[in-house]
């Protein structure tokens, strides 16, 4: 899918999962070849099976399906009688064809669900109180490169360097991290892998594990590392961290040090080797987290932290890792971080 249209999808997501009536479309998108019988049964099992779950899975898979995804698309929901998302979706992306940069103000909202955005810095009328939903492009001076965490003033309680600012208005551009513990991090760090695999040693792994065990202990994490986990292991220990009770914390944090390799995907590219040579795709890992897998981070940010190289073969050497490419983020030192899709608050580094 080409990205105008990939921007598109996404920017229609509310609208369909609001929407999108998945029963009827399974035919139609099996006879057009859009997904294999396997796939849609994978969709199906989204989450809790919920209609809203299936769509939004639908939606999410949809931009994995090729350059003409969306006009296959579009005709499943005119033959299934889902003539306004059609009509939607259709419209629209004729709209970005002429200009491609009306994506950025196509107004795909409901008129049952517009809600008027208020000026923060203008007292509303009557005894009406602000909302602010968030600014969809922010003036420079509001954008800050860090949100900082709490500082420990001595006296038993945590400051924010920012607070002071953020209570006049800009609560709503950064997450006020001040639990303590701040959250969980989990460390996976593979080092030694099985001869099957045909991947060497991770010679100097240990030196970036401790450093990061050191750093996430400086921001108030609790802190927990975990060596040498084959794929279905380290699925089990992102699972495991998933499902805790996140409610008394205020972020969550995931590192992975391992060999790489590139994978199909639908926003996160690459995936990461267990130490039998099975991968896990980074976009599996992330939506290990989503907000209906692990419910009680909703709204928190989640941080994941991969450093492995992305060729499309197993590597043999042991030198600088590489890292996997995302576009929109800035690579440093082999690491790539990223964040969750949209609906589950993740905080973008």
């Amino acid at each position: 899918m080409d990205e105008a249209d990939r921007q598109l999808l996404r920017r229609c997501r509310v609208r369909l999962v609001s929407e999108l009536q998945v029963a009827p479309l399974w035919d139609a998108l099996l006879s057009r070849e859009l997904f294999t019988p396997d796939m849609i049964e994978d969709i199906q099992l989204a989450g809790s099976g919920s209609r809203r779950d299936q769509a939004r899975q639908l939606v999410i898979d949809l931009e994995t399906r090729g350059r003409q995804a969306l006009p296959l698309f579009i005709s499943c929901l005119e033959d299934t009688g889902q003539d306004t998302l059609a009509s939607l979706l259709r419209t629209s992306r004729q709209a970005v064809k002429r200009d491609p940069e009306a994506v950025r103000s196509l107004d795909l909202v409901p008129e049952e669900l517009r809600v008027m955005m208020l000026d923060p810095v203008k007292p509303a009328s009557g005894n009406l109180t602000p909302v602010v939903l968030g600014p969809r492009e922010l003036p420079p001076a509001k954008l800050r490169p860090e949100v900082l965490r709490p500082v420990d003033v001595g006296s038993g309680e945590f400051r924010d360097a920012h607070a002071q600012e953020l209570s006049r208005g800009n609560t709503d551009l950064a997450y006020v991290l001040r639990a303590d513990p701040c959250g969980h991090c989990l460390i996976i760090n593979n080092v030694s892998f099985s001869r099957a695999s045909g991947l060497s040693a991770r010679l100097g792994s240990n030196v970036d594990c401790e450093k990061m065990q050191r750093r996430f202990r400086s921001l108030h994490f609790t802190v927990e590392v975990t060596c040498n986990l084959t794929a279905k292991k380290m699925v089990q220990a992102l699972v495991e961290l998933a499902q805790r009770d996140h409610r008394a914390l205020d972020c969550c944090a995931v590192v992975i040090l391992s060999h790489g390799c590139q994978a199909s995907h639908l926003q996160f590219p690459g995936a990461v080797y267990g130490t039998d040579g099975c991968s896990v795709s980074v976009e599996r890992i992330v939506n290990i987290f989503n907000g209906t897998s692990c419910p009680s981070l909703g709204g928190k940010p989640k941080l994941f932290f991969i450093q492995a190289c992305g060729g499309a073969a197993p590597p043999v050497s042991t030198g600088p890792p590489q890292a996997v490419r995302v576009p929109g983020t800035v690579p440093a030192a082999g690491w790539q971080c990223f964040s969750c899709p949209e609906e589950t608050q993740a905080c973008p580094l």
